[in-house]
């Protein structure tokens, strides 16, 4: 069908932008950080303990304390000059793609594929709204 292949077409055209190609460096240079990798896996012990703390004992102290550890990880990550990158190549990358799906659904509900202007959102990141933008969703 043709717009599959349209479709297709938006793909490579994707994959050739500034946006993707920097994003994809930035996913390469966390997978070399070795420091960063190494708190991601801590991260990942501290939520499996978590987790299986919940489905165990569900002791409140233990429960706070891998709480307490998460968080200071995480902080530790987002401090990460790699991983800074990343993120704002991925606001770069939600930016586009939720622009694009604008124009996809503007054009689906009936108006101008060559004049519709979908509105940038604002989004206060409360898990509840409809935006799409991958903290919400």
């Amino acid at each position: 069908m043709e717009l599959y292949k349209l479709a297709r077409e938006l793909g490579k055209a994707i994959q050739a932008d500034e946006r993707y190609l920097n994003i994809q460096k930035c996913i390469q240079a966390n997978d070399k950080d070795a420091a960063l990798n190494e708190l991601m896996a801590k991260i990942q012990f501290i939520q499996t303990a978590y987790q299986s703390e919940v489905q165990g004992e569900g002791n409140a102290e233990k429960l706070a304390g891998y709480d307490k550890e998460f968080q200071q990880l995480y902080a530790q990550i987002m401090q990460n000059e790699n991983m800074k990158n990343y993120e704002a190549a991925r606001g770069e990358i939600d930016k586009m793609m939720n622009y694009i799906v604008g124009i996809l659904t503007l054009s689906v509900n009936g108006e101008d594929p060559e004049t519709c202007e979908p509105t940038e959102h604002e989004c206060g990141h409360d898990h509840d709204c409809d935006c799409g933008c991958h903290d919400c969703h």
